[in-house]
């Protein structure tokens, strides 16, 4: 077998909507849908999907736990446009800019804290 891409991830958290406000508002990030269950939005041709604590339990996860996660995302801005977005929004940068390896090679990044505490790489390619 042979898997061709990433459809799409899925994260359980604890509080939907002060989610959606983290990545919709800070990050700009498009929803594809929402209710009281989930919360979808698009990245790229992907999707991550962020579920309720008792969805996540209903489907079976093992363990679900909010902020036992890490996502690195790949900005379009230079990392000190990032950083000031990050600082009008108030929210701390937790390590970074420092080099990490990404899956196309070498990258700038800076890492932030979600609402659960899920770890958030935003990477600059060069």
């Amino acid at each position: 077998m042979k898997i061709k891409d990433i459809d799409h991830i899925t994260i359980p958290v604890s509080d939907l909507k002060a989610t959606m406000r983290f990545y919709h508002e800070v990050f700009d990030l498009p929803i594809a849908t929402i209710n009281d269950e989930q919360l979808t939005i698009q990245v790229g041709h992907q999707k991550i999907i962020f579920v309720s604590m008792t969805t996540a339990k209903q489907a079976s996860m093992q363990a679900p736990t909010p902020g036992a996660n890490c996502i690195s995302l790949i900005v379009k801005d230079s990392l000190d446009y990032v950083t000031n977005h990050l600082a009008n929004y108030g929210v701390d940068i937790v390590t970074g800019p420092k080099e990490i390896m990404g899956s196309n090679g070498k990258m700038q990044a800076v890492t932030v804290y979600d609402p659960d505490h899920n770890l958030i790489q935003l990477c600059e390619t060069k």
